[in-house]
């Protein structure tokens, strides 16, 4: 069975920093894209961040040159660094892969608190 377990969560403050990390566990074969969403209260899920296999990346407007999204394929991990965290980033952030088991499928990790205070 495939888990995902992020880490790295916590309360900080504007202009602070944290590192997020997601690991897969389990009998896995493959995994491709790997992505960063997060889940305000009373908001829509949104993706934050993506890493392709190939190490390509995305990021959503709001982010773009304060988070850098990472990946160690030998460790089935990746990694959320986040810069000049503000109120604003304060959500659950969760990990979603892609993984090829007996066959392709999404898997998402139970989700990371964030809260930035100002």
């Amino acid at each position: 069975q495939v888990q995902l377990v992020e880490s790295g969560g916590g309360l900080v403050q504007a202009g602070g920093s944290l590192r997020l990390s997601c690991a897969a566990s389990g009998i896995i074969l493959s995994i491709n894209d790997m992505g960063w969403y997060r889940q305000a209260p009373g908001k829509q899920r949104e993706l934050v961040a993506s890493i392709t296999n190939g190490g390509s990346t995305t990021y959503a407007d709001s982010v773009k040159g304060r988070f850098t999204i990472s990946r160690d394929n030998a460790k089935s991990t990746m990694y959320l660094q986040m810069n000049s965290l503000k109120p604003e980033d304060t959500a659950v952030y969760l990990c979603n892969f892609d993984i090829f088991v007996r066959s392709w499928g999404k898997y998402w990790g139970q989700g990371t608190q964030v809260t930035v205070s100002s």
